[in-house]
Parts: C-alpha cells; sequence; structure tokens
C-alpha cells in the first residue's frame, strides 16, 4: 500500500508548485531538514535527562519536598507519553512542519518561563506545557524526515537522527552538571531558548509542509479522550507502583483501568470513520513487531541504566559530571555506530542488524550484572561501549520499521506509536526493574547485616535502610564511629550490587525475548511513499 503526497502551497520564492516537485536551493533540501529537525529533537532529548542533575538546587532553592521533586519529573513524562500519538495525528492533519515548529516555539518559551519561575508549582506547571510541545515535535520530526528522504536513504537519515537523540540523552547529566555546578540551575532550562529560537529559524527557512492527499480530515475526539485516559492510568500506576507497592489494590485500580480503557477505545476505533489509530495498520507484522521491539529495548536499556547511574555516583563516590563521563563509551558508540547501521539495514535490512544488536545488548547488560564495587573504569567502558552498540541499529531499525510499514497519511500517528512505546517501555523497565531491585534487597539486607555483626534494625530502620541500599546509599546515622561506619558501607554497597546484579540479569533476558521479536520485522512496504519530494 503507499499513499501520494502533495507540497501544501509553498510561500513565497518556495520554487515549488503543489505535487511532487523537486524543491530549489536549501529549502526542502533532504540533509539540511535533517539537520533542522536534529536541532529540535536534541532539546527534547537533552531534557530528558539533564533536568534530573538540577533537581536537588530546585529542591533546596524552592523549598520543595521529595514528592514536589519528583513531580518535576513525572508530570512532564506523563504531559509527554500521553500526548504522542494525538500529537502525531494533529501532524498528519495539519502539516508536520507546522506543528513542529509550534513544538519547538513552544518547548523553548516554556523552559524559559521554567527558569523564572519562583515556586515550585510554577515550576511543575510548566514542565506539564514542555511535555505537550515536546509531543508535537517528537513525531512531527519523524513524518518530515519520512516525506523528504527517498527510501535508500532514509535508514541514514534515521541512523543520524537516532544518533542526536543517544548522544543529547547520554550528554544531558555532563551538561546539566557543568550548568549546575558553575552556573545555576535556572540555566538548565534557559539553554533551550537559544536552541529554540535557532531551530524556529531553520524550520521556517528550510522546512516544507509535506501531506498526504488522503490525510485526516476530522478528529476522533471520543477515541482521544479514550486514549489518553487510558495512557495515563498505565503511566501512572507504572510511575507510583514502586511507592505504592505492586501488590497494592491502588495500582491495580490504575492497571484495570488502563486495559478496560484500551479495550473501549479498540472497539471506538472499528466504528469511527476516520479513527484516531486504524487498527488496521497492526495487521502488519512487522509494524507490531516493531513496536513490541522499541518497548522490549527501552525496558532493558533504560531500566537498566537507571541503576547504573546510581552504581557511578553511590558506591563509587563518583561526581554528576564524572559519572557521564564515565558513560560517554555508550554515547560515543551509539554516534559512530548509529549511522552506519542506517546503512547496513539499508544493504541487508533490518532483521539481521535488529537481531544483532539485541544480541549485544543481552551480552552488555550481563556484563553489567557482573560489576563489583572494586570494578576498575576498563571494565565498565567496555560493557557500556557493547551497550551502545547493541542499541544503535535497534533505535534505527526499529524506528524504520514502525514508520516504514505505515502508510504515508499515518506517519505522524506512526511516529508518535515509536515514541510511546519508547516511554512506556522505559517507564515499565524502571518500575518493573526497580521491583526486582527492592525485593532483592530486602531479601538480603536483613541477613547480610546481621553477618556483619551490626547491631540489629527495628522495623522502621530497617524500611528506611533498604530505601536507602535501593539506590546505593550508605545508611550511616550521623555520628557513627568510623569503624561502624565502614561495616555498613560495606554491607549497603554489596546488597545494592547483589540487587543490581539480579535487574541486569532480568534485563538481559528482556533483550534476548526481542532477538527473537527482531526476526518478525522487515523492511517497510511503505518507504518509498515520501520518495522524490526533495533532492539528494
Amino acid at each position: 500500500m503507499t499513499s501520494q503526497t502533495t507540497i501544501d502551497k509553498p510561500g513565497p520564492g518556495d520554487g515549488v508548485p503543489s505535487g511532487s516537485a523537486p524543491a530549489r536551493g536549501l529549502r526542502g533540501h533532504p540533509w539540511v531538514t535533517l539537520v533542522t529537525v536534529a536541532v529540535g529533537v536534541m532539546m527534547v532529548a537533552l531534557d530528558g535527562t539533564i533536568v534530573a542533575i538540577a533537581n536537588p538546587a530546585i529542591q533546596n532553592d524552592l523549598g520543595a519536598s521529595l514528592a514536589d521533586v519528583q513531580w518535576i519529573t513525572n508530570a512532564y513524562f506523563l504531559a509527554l507519553a500521553v500526548a504522542l500519538i494525538t500529537a502525531g495525528k494533529l501532524g498528519d492533519r495539519f502539516g508536520h512542519r507546522q506543528t513542529f515548529l509550534i513544538g519547538v516555539a513552544g518547548f523553548a518559551v516554556s523552559s524559559g518561563a521554567i527558569g523564572l519561575s519562583g515556586s515550585i508549582g510554577a515550576v511543575i506547571v510548566f514542565r506539564v506545557f514542555q511535555g505537550l510541545f515536546g509531543a508535537l515535535l517528537m513525531p512531527a520530526a519523524l513524518g518530515l524526515l519520512r516525506a523528504t528522504f527517498p527510501a535508500e536513504k532514509l535508514n541514514m537519515a534515521i541512523g543520524i537522527w537516532g544518533m542526536v537523540i543517544g548522544a543529547s540523552t547520554a550528554g544531558g547529566p555532563i551538561l546539566g552538571g557543568v550548568l549546575v555546578e558553575h552556573v545555576n540551575w535556572q540555566s538548565v532550562f534557559f539553554i533551550n531558548v537559544p536552541v529554540g529560537i535557532l531551530a524556529v529559524v531553520l524550520g521556517v527557512l528550510i522546512l516544507l509542509d509535506h501531506r498526504a492527499e488522503n490525510r485526516p480530515r476530522s478528529f476522533d475526539i471520543l477515541g482521544i479522550v479514550l486514549l489518553s485516559a487510558s495512557m495515563f492510568a498505565l503511566v501512572w500506576a507504572l510511575i507510583k507502583a514502586p511507592e505504592w507497592g505492586w501488590g497494592s489494590g491502588q495500582t491495580w485500580l490504575y492497571i484495570i483501568g488502563s486495559v478496560v480503557g484500551f479495550a473501549l477505545f479498540s472497539f471506538w476505533e472499528t466504528k469511527v470513520r476516520e479513527p484516531l489509530i486504524p487498527l488496521a495498520m497492526f495487521r502488519s507484522v512487522p509494524l507490531s513487531a516493531g513496536v513490541v521491539l522499541m518497548v522490549l529495548m527501552a525496558i532493558a536499556f533504560m531500566g537498566g541504566l537507571f541503576f547504573v547511574t546510581f552504581y557511578l555516583q553511590n558506591v563509587h563516590g563518583m561526581s554528576p559530571v564524572d559519572a557521564g563521563l564515565h558513560l560517554l563509551p555508550l554515547t560515543a558508540m551509539m554516534i559512530v555506530a548509529s549511522p552506519l547501521a542506517g546503512a547496513a539495514i539499508t544493504k541487508v535490512g533490518p532483521r539481521i542488524p535488529l537481531a544483532g544488536g539485541m544480541t549485544c545488548t543481552a551480552i552488555a547488560m550481563y556484563g553489567i550484572s557482573t560489576l563489583q564495587t572494586d570494578s576498575g573504569s576498563g571494565v565498565m567502558s567496555l560493557w557500556f561501549a557493547l551497550l551502545g552498540l547493541g542499541l544503535a541499529p535497534v533505535m534505527v531499525g526499529a524506528t524504520e520499521v514502525i514508520v516504514g510499514n505505515a502508510p504515508m497519511e499515518l506517519s505522524g500517528v506512526a511516529g508518535g506509536l515509536q515514541q510511546a512505546a519508547m516511554q512506556i517501555g522505559g517507564s515499565l523497565g524502571t518500575a518493573v526493574l526497580g521491583a526486582v531491585m527492592a525485593s532483592k534487597v530486602d531479601s538480603d539486607l536483613a541477613s547480610n547485616w546481621a553477618d556483619a555483626g551490626l547491631p540489629e534494625l527495628s522495623p522502621a530502620q530497617a524500611h528506611q535502610a533498604s530505601e536507602a541500599v535501593q539506590v546505593g546509599v550508605a545508611p550511616v546515622p550521623p555520628g557513627t564511629p568510623a569503624e561502624i561506619a565502614g561495616k555498613i558501607s560495606d554491607v549497603a554497597h554489596d546488597t545494592f550490587i547483589s540487587g543490581m546484579s539480579l535487574a541486569s540479569l532480568v534485563a538481559a533476558g528482556v533483550a534476548v525475548v526481542a532477538v527473537a521479536v527482531a526476526f518478525l520485522t522487515k523492511r517497510g512496504d511503505n518507504a518509498e511513499a515520501g520518495a522524490g519530494m526533495g533532492h539528494i
């Protein structure tokens, strides 16, 4: 199934008539389009990790509680995850150029507003707006690439797009640490303003508005409400499960509510004339496999990496900047391997690179499970580099499989699906692997504590100690003698290592399952839909 595309009413000087005539000059040029969308995408990807470094400073400066600080992250994540697919549909309806520019401008303005905020409430509100505008931006970027690049160049473009996301995500802690340490926490948000202005200027000058001739003409309002409510319930349950407990009635109330919501949404989509997500999309086994693969990849990667940051900072005692520098092998390998993965996928198809990438990811997570309290930088770098090598083809290939197997008129929805799958997978990975870590720490801490000859803890003290150990912190009370403090640190770090090891093994197992899923993928049937819309 293929679709036709048109360039709707270009402005004066575009030199592009309606239809598929090539663009002149830099306007609409595929590679310059890639640079333009990469600048905007970099903002959102960077924000996903850079803000975590600023949270302690925000807490001290604004007098926020721990719950308030958690909402700084949760508000952004919830808004982003819930709105992605709807935002992709908006791009399909009104044009990806428009939604991209609105997303970039809104994200930059929201970032500036956070930097000017004098209360934690204002910070949280503007973080919601950041998430909503980020949701507009991300699927639109993929839709623009899909419409601009011919099939033989699309994988390379997505490879560079994935490289930008990987590098920005991994570089966030380094840049955030430098800004918080040498400027202030507000600078973490203010930095988005000039980047956003640059992206808007480039977008106005460079981007062309490619739209499918049979694009959606109406909105599935009830579908948007049902999907948004279901996504919210699911993501909220995953976020709160570590606090409420997986056996809690609250957790399962939200999970069951999300399942019922998704069932109602699926039923409604079969009845409405222009559904938000045509369920026929999922008759494509490769597209469905690509979505599942993206979820599994995110579980293994984001869930596993969550504990690595605690390992580096709290067990090895590194600063945030040093911890970020130790993750540079992962970043560097993603930068190098992403374009190469795009070229390989173009040549041999996605199955072998995707399966090979998840195999490398599984081996890397197994290697991380063997790290000890005294493991050196060389050993850590080896496993981090292998993880980056494994992730690159999956980020590129799964994205191409999802977007390339969707009809052109649904490229925004497909881009939203890709991003939503990654966000849900990351949340699921953090929640599930966090539960594995908590269970292991709870089962081992008491015996390790007793074996070290330390005084017995009351139930309340044991609970507090367990929560601290789950993030690698030694629960040493003030004024504790040095010998006792040393024993507590040893017990805490050894127990944390046992939990991280088990969580990493679970992540490795998820990656092994993903290897099998990778063999269900294939090159996009509709990848040619955007070919010839610009010049190479």
